[in-house]
């Protein structure tokens, strides 16, 4: 059985980590402008205080993980008063060594190590939104061990680095997801996942993306009604059960046409459409361009170096 959440994870394409470690003591607090990337941190000794915008206020403290996969503005602090230094992770320059917050010298009350990364896949919004818009996970100590080595091999430059850190990070990824609390989710695919009724039918979607699937036959397969499963999926996972499968098709459609050399009728056989034509008018519909064009202007641009953020950019690793 396919896992869809690894499947996601694989399409979502992350790469180009940066990563920094940042202490704080005293009087300290740092408020960072939205960023738009996914961002983490791992508290390695102490705590502070994180608030993200339109979220409760955490303390995070010493074996804490958090993943924000849209990074949205932000305030780290510690638990003093203090009117936060305000930091644009976009135009901010990046920092050399350990960035120290508050009080000069001495013992820390918190040391962190934080960063970013990018998701490569044109769709990443799309699954983003399916996700936590924060993920905060305690006490398991296999994230805290990836996340140092990803911060050791983001700082160094030794053969097959930016394949490492594409492993490492998937597994983070991965890790954290799974790790999180889903009854505390909000609607999105972890939500979906931790259902035990809806899980075999998203299971199923993502096995067997090419069968003609209806609402009625995923139902049966969550053993619910149909009217009953449709609500449910749509509380639960936040989009109908039919226009999840629809963008699913589509990611794997595009992530086809980018990464492989395949014919659109093979394509359209792939995700689930009987005919090249009938692929073409979905996709066309779905994409905004059809699948031909798509596929040569993805050929094209795969030739250009992607931009990419500034390298200043991640969540706790600023001055």
């Amino acid at each position: 059985m396919n896992d869809p959440l690894s499947e996601v994870i694989a399409l979502l394409q992350p790469r180009a980590v940066f990563s920094k470690r940042i202490s704080g003591a005293g009087r300290w607090g740092v408020r960072y402008a939205d960023f738009g990337q996914p961002s983490f941190c791992a508290v390695l000794e102490g705590s502070c205080r994180l608030a993200v915008d339109g979220e409760r206020a955490l303390t995070l403290e010493a074996g804490d993980f958090v993943l924000l996969p849209a990074t949205p503005g932000f305030t780290l602090s510690g638990f003093e008063p203090v009117r936060p230094e305000r930091i644009d992770p976009k135009v901010t320059p990046a920092p050399t060594g350990e960035v120290r917050h508050g009080t000069r010298g001495g013992r820390p009350d918190v040391r962190l190590l934080g960063g970013y990364f990018l998701f490569d896949s044109p769709d990443a919004a799309l699954f983003v939104s399916l996700l936590p818009a924060v993920l905060h996970v305690r006490g398991v100590e296999r994230l805290s061990v990836l996340v140092r080595l990803v911060g050791d091999e983001s700082n160094e430059q030794r053969s097959g680095r930016d394949l490492v850190l594409t492993r490492l990070v998937e597994v983070l990824l991965i890790e954290a997801l799974r790790s999180a609390p889903a009854e505390d989710a909000p609607p999105g695919l972890l939500r979906g996942l931790a259902d035990p009724r809806l899980a075999p039918a998203i299971r199923q979607m993502h096995a067997q993306l090419a069968r003609a699937w209806t609402v009625a036959q995923l139902a049966k397969t969550a053993a619910l009604s149909r009217s009953a499963f449709f609500e449910r999926f749509s509380r639960t996972v936040g989009l109908p059960p039919m226009e999840y499968l629809l963008a699913w098709r589509m990611a794997v459609a595009r992530d086809l046409l980018r990464r492989h050399d395949l014919g659109i009728a093979e394509v359209a056989e792939r995700v689930g459409y009987g005919s090249a034509s009938t692929f073409s008018t979905a996709f066309s519909r779905h994409v905004g361009q059809p699948p031909g064009r798509y596929a040569h202007e993805a050929v094209s641009r795969s030739g250009v170096a992607s931009s990419g953020p500034q390298r200043g950019s991640s969540l706790p690793s600023q001055r």
